[in-house]
């Protein structure tokens, strides 16, 4: 079994790597089972702005599809060992049994749901930098085997190299290439109050088929879709994860904007449309850790000023925007500024 040391350089390594989310996920799982043995888990990205839960890998121990709408909206109104409120807190990591005082009985995702599954106690590690939240992984033990206080401490370790190297990969997503955004028109989806559906609109149909890999198995919504609805259910009881709505890759350049809001008193009605401009300048300047100086010009190169324009908006000297444009180059990976555009609005 390696070291927590061993385990730190391997992640490190991993994370400095071009790898894609997915394939980070998988190789720090499988370090991961190495050093901290775990029965199941989901490693799930968050929207870095909202915390909103987007796209998983995950092995839920055997959960049935039919109560995964059921899993995902307890998990927002849980607040124990709760992603979001481990950043809040300042936490890295910490286990149900640790959070709880040794009684899980108090999570009522534990109570309702994990207790069925034989799930003995949950770590959960929280992958937010400056930049924002991009991610949370939860490692599911059965009976009668505890995280103990040295494992949660090597978790903690991973937060902060996880945070970069899954920053950076979704930086990489930001690419050029010819052909439109789709979709186009409206997309929505029904959703009563337990988050299973009721309807969708026409085009929502061939939207949702995109979100969900086809390579995988997987439940007729994709969980960005009921992630949304379970942020709006948990504002509404006042323990709030963030903002119910969320920016998903949907591969190449693409990315989709997935929005949950109140229909009458009972249903919610999650939107999906092409993320806007503004939606992929911001995530853009995250991904690649622009300063806010750096995110203010690249709006300003967006918006098709020159420099000089720029330096008069900002209040600085010309030389100085001229600066800040070097360092978007640089951070970018890109050499010229219509190369930089082409890749924030993804079209060649």
């Amino acid at each position: 079994m390696p070291s927590a040391r061993e385990l730190l350089d391997r992640v490190e390594r991993h994370c400095r790597a071009d790898h894609t989310a997915r394939r980070l996920r998988d190789v720090v799982l499988a370090d991961l089972r190495a050093a901290v043995p775990f029965d199941g888990h989901v490693f799930m990205l968050t929207d870095p702005v909202t915390r909103i839960g987007t796209s998983p890998v995950a092995d839920p121990l055997g959960l049935r599809w039919a109560r995964l709408p059921e899993l995902i909206r307890l998990r927002y109104l849980t607040v124990a060992t709760r992603w979001s409120d481990l950043l809040d807190r300042g936490l890295a990591a910490t286990s149900l049994r640790i959070d709880t005082a040794g009684d899980p009985a108090r999570s009522r995702v534990w109570r309702e749901v994990l207790v069925e599954l034989g799930v003995f106690d949950t770590a959960t590690v929280v992958f937010g930098d400056r930049y924002g939240c991009w991610g949370f992984l939860e490692l599911l033990r059965k009976a009668p085997r505890a995280f103990d206080p040295a494992q949660i401490t090597a978790l903690a370790a991973l937060a902060a190299p996880i945070a970069r190297g899954l920053r950076a990969a979704l930086g990489r997503t930001f690419v050029a290439e010819e052909g439109g955004l789709a979709p186009a028109g409206p997309a929505a989806v029904v959703l009563g109050p337990d988050l299973r559906m009721r309807g969708q609109t026409p085009a929502a149909a061939a939207t949702l088929l995109r979100l969900n890999p086809p390579q995988e198995a997987m439940p007729p919504i994709p969980n960005s879709v009921y992630n949304a609805g379970a942020a709006l259910l948990a504002a509404e009881h006042g323990i709030p994860v963030g903002p119910p709505w969320s920016r998903v890759h949907l591969g190449g350049a693409r990315w989709l904007t997935v929005r949950a809001d109140r229909l009458g008193t009972q249903d919610i009605a999650v939107s999906l449309a092409p993320s806007g401009w503004a939606e992929r300048l911001d995530l853009f300047g995250r991904a690649h850790a622009f300063s806010t100086r750096e995110t203010q010009v690249l709006g300003l190169l967006a918006a098709g000023l020159e420099s000089p324009q720029m330096a008069s908006d900002l209040g600085i000297a010309e030389p100085t925007v001229s600066d800040h444009v070097k360092a978007i180059l640089a951070k970018s990976g890109v050499r010229t500024r219509q190369e930089l555009l082409s890749r924030v609005f993804g079209i060649a």
